[in-house]
């Protein structure tokens, strides 16, 4: 937990919303409205947006949309365009919040979401979990669902994690149990894999999803498909050295 509102007689937030942007700048308007929406609905909460590298004026459109709606957005920005992963990492470690969910910036997912998820997570008995929504009906073209669904009924089997839709944007999760997982590019989508080999347990919601707004996706299917193939391999590794104990005493 970052300790400098604690020091500053603040009270910190429940939950913090964390969204990694690149070059997303007519999208946030949009975005920007809808969590404000949410917020209303949720405990407090904060939210961060992080630009990684932006080209465009993507920074300057969201300390516009703070100024208009959202005076508890915080703006982190990198230098320079390091991964999805390294972004959302750069706003969890410097996020308030217990609870961390985090979001695409393309006006493909609904925060209002957020409310169930948040929901079952601290309704949850036992070990905080991970809560995943899992995506119905998506409204991306037929070459990317078909991809999506590959991918991920190839992930199950390999890694048996039990997650429909391990590459879903929308996921509610502790921050200390993300930041106890070691860092690497691609992270985000092996959550469930990861987070469980930490005793985290898994659940699943269903969510809407929408069409992208403006713009087009980062990533092509066949980069993707690439990446996301070394990941597996990697994620496979590193689960099988993952040595925990169940139980530690002081003695």
């Amino acid at each position: 937990m970052n300790d400098q509102s604690s020091l500053r007689g603040e009270k910190p937030p429940i939950l913090s919303i964390v969204i990694a942007v690149l070059n997303e700048r007519d999208n946030l308007p949009f975005v920007c409205e809808e969590l404000a929406d949410a917020c209303l609905d949720l405990p407090a909460t904060e939210i961060i947006f992080v630009d990684d590298g932006s080209q465009d004026d993507t920074v300057a459109v969201l300390q516009q949309q703070r100024a208009k709606c959202l005076p508890s957005l915080r703006v982190l920005s990198h230098d320079h365009c390091c991964g999805k992963s390294a972004a959302l990492r750069t706003g969890i470690t410097a996020a308030k919040g217990q609870w961390i969910a985090t979001i695409d910036g393309d006006g493909q997912d609904d925060p209002r979401e957020l409310i169930a998820l948040l929901h079952l997570a601290r309704s949850a008995n036992g070990t905080p979990p991970l809560v995943v929504g899992v995506r119905k009906r998506r409204k991306d073209g037929w070459s990317r669902r078909v991809a999506t669904r590959f991918a991920n009924g190839l992930r199950r089997r390999l890694l048996r994690d039990d997650c429909p839709d391990t590459g879903a944007p929308i996921k509610l999760f502790e921050r200390d149990a993300f930041l106890r997982l070691p860092q690497f590019e691609g992270l985000h989508r092996f959550l469930p894999a990861l987070l469980n080999s930490y005793g985290v347990p898994l659940l699943c919601h269903p969510v809407k999803h929408r069409p992208r707004l403006h713009g087009q996706s980062k990533y092509t299917n066949l980069n993707r498909a690439i990446v996301g193939v070394r990941d597996l391999l990697g994620v496979i590794w590193l689960r099988n050295r993952t040595r925990l104990p169940k139980t530690v005493k002081e003695c």
